[in-house]
Protein backbone atom coordinates (compact mmCIF):
# COMPACT_ATOMS: atom_id res chain seq x y z
CA UNK A 1 0.00 0.00 0.00
CA UNK A 2 1.31 3.42 -0.89
CA UNK A 3 1.13 6.15 1.74
CA UNK A 4 -0.98 8.24 -0.62
CA UNK A 5 -3.73 5.61 -0.54
CA UNK A 6 -3.53 4.98 3.21
CA UNK A 7 -7.00 6.41 3.90
CA UNK A 8 -8.66 5.58 0.60
CA UNK A 9 -11.65 3.24 0.64
CA UNK A 10 -13.70 2.06 -2.32
CA UNK A 11 -17.41 1.76 -1.78
CA UNK A 12 -18.57 -1.58 -3.14
CA UNK A 13 -21.31 0.00 -5.25
CA UNK A 14 -18.74 1.98 -7.21
CA UNK A 15 -17.56 -1.25 -8.84
CA UNK A 16 -20.63 -3.41 -8.36
CA UNK A 17 -19.81 -5.38 -11.53
CA UNK A 18 -17.00 -7.05 -9.55
CA UNK A 19 -17.78 -10.01 -7.31
CA UNK A 20 -16.54 -9.76 -3.74
CA UNK A 21 -13.52 -12.03 -4.38
CA UNK A 22 -12.69 -10.04 -7.52
CA UNK A 23 -12.97 -6.76 -5.65
CA UNK A 24 -10.82 -7.97 -2.77
CA UNK A 25 -8.16 -9.25 -5.15
CA UNK A 26 -8.15 -6.02 -7.15
CA UNK A 27 -7.87 -3.89 -4.00
CA UNK A 28 -4.96 -6.01 -2.82
CA UNK A 29 -3.21 -5.65 -6.18
CA UNK A 30 -3.64 -1.86 -6.21
CA UNK A 31 -2.80 -1.29 -2.54
CA UNK A 32 -6.29 -0.08 -1.61
CA UNK A 33 -6.71 -0.76 2.12
CA UNK A 34 -10.45 -0.46 2.70
CA UNK A 35 -13.86 -1.30 1.28
CA UNK A 36 -17.27 0.10 2.22
CA UNK A 37 -19.60 -2.88 1.89
CA UNK A 38 -23.29 -3.14 0.98
CA UNK A 39 -25.65 -5.54 2.67
CA UNK A 40 -27.30 -7.24 -0.32
CA UNK A 41 -24.14 -8.50 -2.09
CA UNK A 42 -22.58 -9.40 1.27
CA UNK A 43 -25.65 -11.39 2.24
CA UNK A 44 -25.55 -13.18 -1.10
CA UNK A 45 -21.91 -14.12 -0.60
CA UNK A 46 -22.33 -14.85 3.12
CA UNK A 47 -21.67 -12.61 6.13
CA UNK A 48 -19.12 -14.84 7.85
CA UNK A 49 -17.54 -15.76 4.52
CA UNK A 50 -17.16 -12.07 3.65
CA UNK A 51 -15.64 -11.28 7.05
CA UNK A 52 -13.06 -14.04 6.57
CA UNK A 53 -12.31 -12.94 3.01
CA UNK A 54 -11.61 -9.39 4.19
CA UNK A 55 -9.55 -10.50 7.20
CA UNK A 56 -7.44 -12.91 5.18
CA UNK A 57 -6.68 -10.15 2.66
CA UNK A 58 -5.79 -7.67 5.40
CA UNK A 59 -8.50 -5.25 4.26
CA UNK A 60 -10.62 -3.00 6.45
CA UNK A 61 -14.40 -2.78 6.22
CA UNK A 62 -14.81 0.98 6.54
CA UNK A 63 -18.62 1.11 6.62
CA UNK A 64 -21.65 -1.04 5.98
CA UNK A 65 -24.49 0.37 3.89
CA UNK A 66 -27.21 0.55 4.68
CA UNK A 67 -29.67 0.64 7.53
CA UNK A 68 -32.58 3.00 7.97
CA UNK A 69 -35.97 3.40 6.28
CA UNK A 70 -37.66 4.27 9.55
CA UNK A 71 -40.52 6.48 8.39
CA UNK A 72 -43.38 4.04 7.80
CA UNK A 73 -46.56 4.70 9.76
CA UNK A 74 -47.96 1.15 9.68
CA UNK A 75 -47.03 -0.57 12.99
CA UNK A 76 -46.18 -3.88 11.33
CA UNK A 77 -43.87 -2.16 8.82
CA UNK A 78 -42.17 -0.28 11.64
CA UNK A 79 -41.52 -3.48 13.58
CA UNK A 80 -40.03 -5.05 10.44
CA UNK A 81 -37.79 -2.02 9.94
CA UNK A 82 -36.47 -2.23 13.50
CA UNK A 83 -35.82 -5.95 13.12
CA UNK A 84 -34.00 -5.40 9.84
CA UNK A 85 -31.82 -2.70 11.37
CA UNK A 86 -30.93 -4.93 14.31
CA UNK A 87 -29.84 -7.49 11.75
CA UNK A 88 -27.79 -4.81 9.95
CA UNK A 89 -26.08 -3.91 13.22
CA UNK A 90 -25.24 -7.57 13.81
CA UNK A 91 -23.86 -7.83 10.27
CA UNK A 92 -21.68 -4.76 10.79
CA UNK A 93 -20.29 -6.23 14.00
CA UNK A 94 -19.54 -9.56 12.31
CA UNK A 95 -17.81 -7.78 9.42
CA UNK A 96 -15.67 -5.80 11.84
CA UNK A 97 -16.81 -2.31 10.96
CA UNK A 98 -17.81 0.21 13.60
CA UNK A 99 -20.08 2.26 11.28
CA UNK A 100 -23.52 1.48 9.86
CA UNK A 101 -24.69 4.15 7.42
CA UNK A 102 -28.39 5.05 7.64
CA UNK A 103 -30.63 6.23 4.81
CA UNK A 104 -33.57 7.34 6.87
CA UNK A 105 -36.54 6.78 4.53
CA UNK A 106 -38.91 8.97 2.54
CA UNK A 107 -42.49 10.01 3.05
CA UNK A 108 -44.93 7.12 3.46
CA UNK A 109 -47.48 6.74 0.69
CA UNK A 110 -50.15 9.42 0.93
CA UNK A 111 -48.32 11.43 3.60
CA UNK A 112 -47.06 15.01 3.37
CA UNK A 113 -45.90 15.21 6.99
CA UNK A 114 -42.13 15.75 6.92
CA UNK A 115 -41.97 16.61 10.61
CA UNK A 116 -43.81 13.44 11.60
CA UNK A 117 -41.53 11.33 9.42
CA UNK A 118 -38.44 12.81 11.07
CA UNK A 119 -39.86 12.13 14.53
CA UNK A 120 -40.38 8.49 13.61
CA UNK A 121 -36.67 8.37 12.73
CA UNK A 122 -35.87 9.64 16.22
CA UNK A 123 -38.15 7.00 17.74
CA UNK A 124 -36.34 4.26 15.82
CA UNK A 125 -32.94 5.59 16.83
CA UNK A 126 -34.01 5.52 20.48
CA UNK A 127 -34.61 1.79 20.12
CA UNK A 128 -31.55 0.99 18.04
CA UNK A 129 -28.75 3.22 19.34
CA UNK A 130 -28.23 1.37 22.66
CA UNK A 131 -28.29 -1.97 20.87
CA UNK A 132 -25.74 -0.75 18.32
CA UNK A 133 -23.49 0.47 21.11
CA UNK A 134 -23.66 -2.94 22.77
CA UNK A 135 -22.35 -4.45 19.52
CA UNK A 136 -19.59 -1.85 19.07
CA UNK A 137 -21.33 -0.18 16.12
CA UNK A 138 -22.07 3.51 15.52
CA UNK A 139 -25.06 4.72 13.53
CA UNK A 140 -24.24 7.35 10.90
CA UNK A 141 -27.20 9.36 9.56
CA UNK A 142 -26.57 10.30 5.95
CA UNK A 143 -28.50 13.31 4.64
CA UNK A 144 -29.46 12.90 0.98
CA UNK A 145 -29.99 15.63 -1.59
CA UNK A 146 -33.48 17.18 -1.29
CA UNK A 147 -34.55 15.61 -4.59
CA UNK A 148 -34.75 12.33 -2.66
CA UNK A 149 -36.86 13.63 0.24
CA UNK A 150 -40.17 12.26 -1.02
CA UNK A 151 -39.18 8.65 -1.64
CA UNK A 152 -35.82 7.93 -0.05
CA UNK A 153 -34.69 10.25 2.72
CA UNK A 154 -36.53 13.05 4.56
CA UNK A 155 -33.21 14.08 6.12
CA UNK A 156 -31.82 16.46 3.52
CA UNK A 157 -29.22 18.54 5.35
CA UNK A 158 -26.49 18.06 7.89
CA UNK A 159 -28.39 20.43 10.17
CA UNK A 160 -31.37 18.07 10.17
CA UNK A 161 -29.12 15.03 10.61
CA UNK A 162 -27.29 16.56 13.57
CA UNK A 163 -30.52 17.73 15.18
CA UNK A 164 -31.53 14.06 15.24
CA UNK A 165 -28.12 12.68 16.18
CA UNK A 166 -27.62 15.05 19.09
CA UNK A 167 -30.53 13.49 20.96
CA UNK A 168 -28.23 10.53 21.55
CA UNK A 169 -24.66 9.97 22.77
CA UNK A 170 -22.01 10.86 20.20
CA UNK A 171 -20.47 7.39 20.30
CA UNK A 172 -23.85 5.94 19.32
CA UNK A 173 -25.23 8.28 16.64
CA UNK A 174 -23.41 10.64 14.29
CA UNK A 175 -23.45 11.60 10.62
CA UNK A 176 -22.07 10.52 7.27
CA UNK A 177 -20.98 13.41 5.04
CA UNK A 178 -21.32 12.64 1.33
CA UNK A 179 -20.17 15.43 -0.98
CA UNK A 180 -22.69 14.46 -3.66
CA UNK A 181 -25.60 15.15 -1.33
CA UNK A 182 -24.51 18.24 0.62
CA UNK A 183 -22.19 20.25 -1.66
CA UNK A 184 -24.95 22.71 -2.58
CA UNK A 185 -25.71 23.68 1.06
CA UNK A 186 -23.91 26.83 2.21
CA UNK A 187 -24.59 25.82 5.84
CA UNK A 188 -22.82 22.47 5.44
CA UNK A 189 -19.29 23.66 6.30
CA UNK A 190 -20.49 25.09 9.60
CA UNK A 191 -22.44 21.91 10.29
CA UNK A 192 -19.36 19.80 9.59
CA UNK A 193 -17.53 21.88 12.18
CA UNK A 194 -20.46 21.35 14.57
CA UNK A 195 -20.28 17.60 13.99
CA UNK A 196 -16.55 17.63 14.60
CA UNK A 197 -16.88 19.50 17.90
CA UNK A 198 -19.42 16.95 19.04
CA UNK A 199 -17.45 13.89 17.93
CA UNK A 200 -20.13 12.95 15.40
CA UNK A 201 -18.22 12.80 12.11
CA UNK A 202 -18.51 9.05 11.64
CA UNK A 203 -17.99 8.69 7.88
CA UNK A 204 -16.95 10.70 4.82
CA UNK A 205 -17.86 9.79 1.24
CA UNK A 206 -16.98 11.52 -2.02
CA UNK A 207 -18.58 11.67 -5.47
CA UNK A 208 -18.85 14.47 -7.98
CA UNK A 209 -21.98 16.21 -9.28
CA UNK A 210 -22.18 16.00 -13.06
CA UNK A 211 -24.87 17.57 -15.23
CA UNK A 212 -27.03 16.96 -17.08
CA UNK A 213 -28.46 14.44 -14.64
CA UNK A 214 -29.46 11.09 -16.12
CA UNK A 215 -33.02 9.85 -16.28
CA UNK A 216 -33.80 8.41 -12.88
CA UNK A 217 -31.25 10.77 -11.24
CA UNK A 218 -29.88 8.29 -8.70
CA UNK A 219 -27.20 6.72 -10.89
CA UNK A 220 -25.43 9.79 -12.21
CA UNK A 221 -22.53 10.40 -9.85
CA UNK A 222 -19.27 11.36 -11.48
CA UNK A 223 -15.66 10.52 -10.84
CA UNK A 224 -13.82 13.01 -8.66
CA UNK A 225 -12.87 16.03 -10.71
CA UNK A 226 -15.45 15.52 -13.44
CA UNK A 227 -18.12 17.83 -12.10
CA UNK A 228 -18.97 20.87 -10.00
CA UNK A 229 -17.59 20.00 -6.55
CA UNK A 230 -14.25 21.22 -5.20
CA UNK A 231 -13.14 17.95 -3.62
CA UNK A 232 -10.05 19.30 -1.89
CA UNK A 233 -12.18 22.00 -0.29
CA UNK A 234 -14.61 19.42 1.12
CA UNK A 235 -11.84 17.19 2.38
CA UNK A 236 -10.44 20.29 4.04
CA UNK A 237 -13.76 20.91 5.80
CA UNK A 238 -13.91 17.45 7.37
CA UNK A 239 -10.24 17.34 8.28
CA UNK A 240 -10.46 20.85 9.72
CA UNK A 241 -13.23 19.49 11.93
CA UNK A 242 -10.96 16.72 13.19
CA UNK A 243 -11.89 13.85 10.91
CA UNK A 244 -9.00 11.48 10.29
CA UNK A 245 -10.85 8.34 9.21
CA UNK A 246 -11.30 6.54 5.90
CA UNK A 247 -12.35 8.41 2.78
CA UNK A 248 -14.76 6.40 0.65
CA UNK A 249 -15.48 7.08 -2.99
CA UNK A 250 -19.08 6.01 -3.66
CA UNK A 251 -20.26 6.25 -7.27
CA UNK A 252 -23.59 5.16 -8.72
CA UNK A 253 -23.21 5.33 -12.49
CA UNK A 254 -24.69 3.05 -15.13
CA UNK A 255 -22.06 3.99 -17.71
CA UNK A 256 -19.22 3.15 -15.31
CA UNK A 257 -20.86 -0.15 -14.35
CA UNK A 258 -21.00 -1.15 -18.01
CA UNK A 259 -17.20 -1.13 -18.26
CA UNK A 260 -14.39 -3.23 -16.85
CA UNK A 261 -14.51 -3.22 -13.06
CA UNK A 262 -10.78 -3.49 -12.45
CA UNK A 263 -10.09 -0.58 -14.79
CA UNK A 264 -12.80 1.43 -13.06
CA UNK A 265 -11.25 0.71 -9.66
CA UNK A 266 -7.84 1.89 -10.87
CA UNK A 267 -9.40 5.00 -12.43
CA UNK A 268 -11.20 5.79 -9.19
CA UNK A 269 -7.98 5.47 -7.20
CA UNK A 270 -6.25 7.84 -9.62
CA UNK A 271 -9.10 10.32 -9.23
CA UNK A 272 -8.77 10.14 -5.47
CA UNK A 273 -5.04 10.83 -5.67
CA UNK A 274 -5.50 13.74 -8.05
CA UNK A 275 -8.61 15.43 -6.67
CA UNK A 276 -9.39 13.94 -3.27
CA UNK A 277 -6.06 14.65 -1.61
CA UNK A 278 -5.35 17.88 0.23
CA UNK A 279 -4.00 20.81 -1.74
CA UNK A 280 -0.24 20.90 -1.60
CA UNK A 281 0.39 17.17 -1.33
CA UNK A 282 -0.79 13.60 -1.75
CA UNK A 283 -0.44 12.48 1.82
CA UNK A 284 -3.13 9.82 1.92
Amino acid sequence: MTEALARFSINQMTVKQLSLPELVAACTDLGIPGIGLWRAPVQSYGIEKTAKLMRDAGLTVTTLCRGGFFTEIDPHARVKAIEDNRAAIDEAATLGTDTLVLVSGGLPAGSKDLGGARERIADALAELAPYAASRGVRLAIEPLHPMFASDRCVVSTLTQALDLAERFPADQVGVCVDTYHVWWDDQAPAQIARAGRGGRLHAFQMADWVTPLPEGVLNGRGQLGEGSIDMREWRGYVEGAGYGGPIEVELFNEALWAGDGKELLAETARGYLRYGSPAGGLSG
